[in-house]
């Protein structure tokens, strides 16, 4: 017997993949795959072709019960202006809209998107947290653009009856994280030196098997229906010990030049990188306790496993 048909956009994105590896395991779903490139899970699942970009690129969605919405255009580092949030909104406004309106009419119960803190903000002040009670206020156009699809989903949620769930993770990593999250294991690894020993900052993570386990509880939790998310590991970290903790999953001692963070920030500033420095040395932590109280959850793998397993990936592709 078939459990809830669970379809996936974006499944060959770190996070859409991982979420229907975990539907695989899991007997109570039958996860479908909306992508639309090539991608390791033929073979695993059922595949539907799937462009969120354009008009005609709707996947069939007749028979499935709930839609992971992963898929979108990612934020892009240093894109500015009108013609950078125009190219958001096409693809994570009215893409989405456009799926949402359709998931609706083929009796989609349920519909899962895959937002961002960058909706509430990209910072917070020293011994402060972001809430999902929070008044929205992102600052670049990606994180616009997600704050603009989530009222839009709502509204159509509204109108149709389909249940929504935002999910609004930090920063993910674990095994095939890309980016600068790999750029630092890659440094690391070759014991390159860093100006980062004396970051005494606080940020929250959320490895990828805890996004994937919450997204897994939420496809058919009561309580997750109309609610806002926000997720991370549960416990929060500076730069310097996040170095550190990957460096000790690597086998290796992470070389850290102790540059206070103030000298960082304005060197930054003078090269143009002054989002980078904030990024490294500021703080961003969420609070969970609303998610883990609401749906009963906790963050099932502690930051030391999900580094190793990070780590492990990591390995194996460089062989």
């Amino acid at each position: 017997m078939k459990g809830l048909q669970v379809l996936v956009t974006g499944a060959t994105g770190l996070v859409g993949e991982a979420v229907v590896f975990r539907l695989l395991l899991d007997k109570r779903y039958t996860p479908v795959a909306a992508v639309r490139a090539t991608t390791r899970l033929s073979g695993l699942c059922r595949i539907v072709p799937f462009d969120l970009e354009l008009p005609t690129g709707m996947p069939e969605l007749r028979g499935i019960d709930v839609i992971v919405h992963c898929a979108a255009r990612v934020h892009v580092m240093n894109e500015k202006g009108a013609d950078g949030l125009a190219a958001f909104r096409k693809i994570n406004v009215e893409g989405t809209v456009r799926l949402a309106r359709r998931a609706a009419e083929c009796g989609v119960k349920r519909f899962i998107f895959i937002s961002s803190i960058k909706v509430n903000g990209e910072g917070t002040p020293r011994n402060k947290t972001f809430k999902a009670t929070d008044l929205p206020a992102p600052v670049d156009a990606y994180g616009i653009s997600k704050r603009e699809a989530e009222d839009a989903l709502r509204q159509v949620c509204e109108e149709t009856g389909m249940e929504l769930v935002v999910i609004r993770p930090p920063l993910v990593y674990g095994p095939g994280v890309k980016a600068n999250f790999l750029s630092m294991v890659r440094w690391l690894d070759r014991g390159i030196p860093l100006p980062l020993g004396a970051i005494d900052n606080r940020r929250s993570l959320v490895a990828i098997g805890n996004l994937t386990d919450l997204v897994l509880t939420c496809i058919d939790h009561p309580a997750a229906a109309g609610e806002i998310f926000l997720v991370s590991d549960g416990e929060d970290l500076s730069t310097t010990q996040l170095l550190r903790r990957t460096a000790l999953a690597l086998g290796t001692s992470a070389r850290l030049l102790p540059v206070p963070a103030g000298l960082l920030q304005a060197a930054a500033s003078m090269v143009g990188k002054s989002g980078i420095a904030e990024r490294l040395c500021g703080n961003l932590q969420v609070d969970i306790q609303r998610t883990c109280e609401l749906l009963g959850w906790r963050p099932p793998i502690n930051t030391e496993k999900a580094l190793r397993q990070t780590v492990e990936h990591y390995r194996d592709e460089t062989r």
